[in-house]
């Protein structure tokens, strides 16, 4: 049994580590008495943008994530990803304080002999214009994609990826490759998803188009917007209407610069900025992304900024994978070095 600094999302906090059944567990308690862990402990860190159909979803388990969010699939298939069976846990309904306002309903992904489960959220399918972005991509798997002509279909739409277990509505307006929906038509996608309790998260690109979204209702953007400079006001408004999800390194020259200027303005303004990947968007480790955490530093997020843009779950929960950042310190925790605290921690 050992003392320990914990990151609870938001702060850190004192607590007590120890064994319970042959696993490591936390509990928050003082305990100036314990000898004193050799580094901070965190719980699995979220990437809030993956595609799990275009990746080896399986190598999660052995990662340092202990929650995804899968921005455009096929909502059946996601949904049906290995469950393995296990008599820590079973899915259920959730609220974190990282994902305020997502209904967070979780699959979890479990390999035989894995450390520790996966949280899945998921939007399910794509929505977009007729004729949008994605609809004619290669990569877009069978299944993962809506076109919405008229309120009906955006109400059907909606219904079923609710029904599915959706944890919030992925939305495309891409202007740059086809048709986007109009004001009314996206106005009515963010009503019907209001309605039962989602968020919108909309793929903003072309010029205009993150503000136009954030104005009319979407609450997160799936990218730091990376095609223009916003202006100080917007990035003002947006701060105080919506979370940006970071996907920085996805881009090079010019967007990558634009993305994180963005991105440090609006963290300056007191705006949510998310870490996610875009995983599955060409190779990249299925894995906490250090060339992802290294934008983000870059964008001026260091330090209690950085670690709660990563939305560790919440190490209190029994059913959560815990890591160990050695040596570290709330001044000094650095996630890359992150790993899964070992009973062999606890020895004296």
């Amino acid at each position: 049994m050992h003392a320990a600094r914990f990151f609870d999302g938001i702060g850190w906090r004192e607590g007590v580590v120890e064994l319970v059944d042959g696993r490591v567990r936390l509990r928050e308690t003082a305990a100036a008495d314990l000898p004193r862990l050799d580094g901070v402990v965190v719980g699995g860190f979220t990437d809030h943008h993956v595609h799990l159909q275009l990746v080896d979803h399986t190598r999660l388990a052995g990662s340092r994530l202990g929650r995804v969010v899968d921005l455009g699939g096929n909502p059946d298939a996601v949904r049906r990803l290995p469950v393995h069976s296990s008599s820590e846990t079973s899915p259920k309904a959730t609220r974190h304080p990282a994902s305020s306002g997502f209904m967070s309903v979780f699959e979890e992904l479990r390999t035989p002999g894995a450390a520790h489960p996966v949280r899945i959220e998921y939007a399910g399918a794509f929505l977009t214009a007729p004729g949008g972005y994605p609809a004619d991509r290669s990569w877009a798997p069978e299944g993962s994609v809506r076109e919405i002509a008229d309120a009906d279909a955006a109400a059907e739409a909606v219904t079923e990826m609710a029904a599915a277990g959706a944890s919030c509505i992925k939305v495309a307006s891409n202007s740059t490759a086809g048709p986007v929906f109009s004001d009314e038509l996206l106005r009515t996608i963010v009503d019907l998803a209001a309605d039962r309790g989602l968020l919108v998260v909309a793929h903003a690109e072309g010029a205009g188009e993150a503000e136009r979204v954030v104005g009319l209702g979407a609450a997160r953007l799936a990218h730091a917007p990376f095609t223009e400079r916003l202006r100080d006001s917007e990035v003002e408004r947006q701060a105080a209407r919506a979370s940006w999800i970071s996907t920085l390194a996805i881009h090079d020259g010019r967007e990558r610069e634009v993305a994180i200027d963005n991105i440090r303005r609006f963290h300056a303004a007191g705006g949510t900025v998310l870490y996610g990947t875009d995983l599955g968007n060409g190779p990249m480790p299925v894995e906490l992304n250090p060339r992802e955490i290294a934008a983000l530093r870059e964008a001026g997020l260091d330090d209690a900024a950085l670690l709660r843009s990563l939305s560790p779950v919440d190490p209190l929960d029994p059913a959560s994978a815990l890591l160990l950042i050695p040596r570290g310190s709330p001044s000094t925790a650095d996630p890359l070095d992150a790993r899964p605290l070992a009973p062999t921690d606890l020895k004296v």
